[in-house]
């Protein structure tokens, strides 16, 4: 069976190499941190956003758990915030919304933040760069966080990127993922 995981890695390996400059906008408990982090290795840059406190210390102590190469940034602040704390291109950048896996569920990511981080980060990723957007439809807010983040890609002129959905047909609640390829030819801002 197709993990879901796995090819969301293989897609960003396209884009992700020793040296890179990426971002992980939802760190959660560090995981795609950590991995963002070790495929970057210790000449790239990891910035890493979550608003809960726990989030930022779980994630710092897996890092320093697995001798991580000190090549992150470790953000407490909304990830719509994102242009506050990076001035860069970047290559790739990952959003996993939902709720802190241990974490209080009733706290979600949000649509009144996630759109505009989404629509920010697009302005930041590389001509050839992509974004991966983690989206968890089994709760009301993560269902229309979805529905929205369909909607508001599914406008962009595919001159500027690519917005690709992989989701499981026959599990309507399950997650799924999107896959955001920005034109290696394209120059330019991204508009819609």
């Amino acid at each position: 069976m197709l993990n879901l995981r796995d090819t969301q890695k293989e897609l960003l390996k396209k884009h992700i190499q020793k040296g890179s400059v990426v971002a992980d906008f939802t760190m959660g408990n560090g995981n795609d941190t950590l991995w963002l982090s070790n495929q970057v290795g210790e000449n790239g840059k990891v910035f890493a956003f979550d608003i809960q406190e726990a989030a930022v210390y779980n994630t710092k102590a897996l890092l320093e758990k697995e001798n991580c190469a000190q090549n992150y940034t470790l953000i407490k602040d909304s990830h719509h915030l994102l242009k506050n704390y990076i001035d860069c291109p970047l290559d790739a950048g990952i959003f996993n919304l939902g709720f802190l896996p241990g974490g209080d569920k009733s706290l979600t990511t949000l649509r009144s933040t996630t759109l505009p981080a989404i629509e920010t980060a697009l302005t930041l990723i590389k001509a050839g760069g992509c974004l991966m957007i983690a989206i968890y439809p089994g709760h009301e807010e993560g269902r229309l966080e979805g529905e929205l983040i369909c909607d508001i890609l599914s406008k962009y002129d595919q001159k500027h990127l690519s917005a690709y959905r992989f989701n499981v047909l026959n599990a309507a609640t399950s997650p799924y993922f999107i896959y955001v390829e920005i034109n290696e030819k394209y120059k330019g801002g991204i508009t819609k």
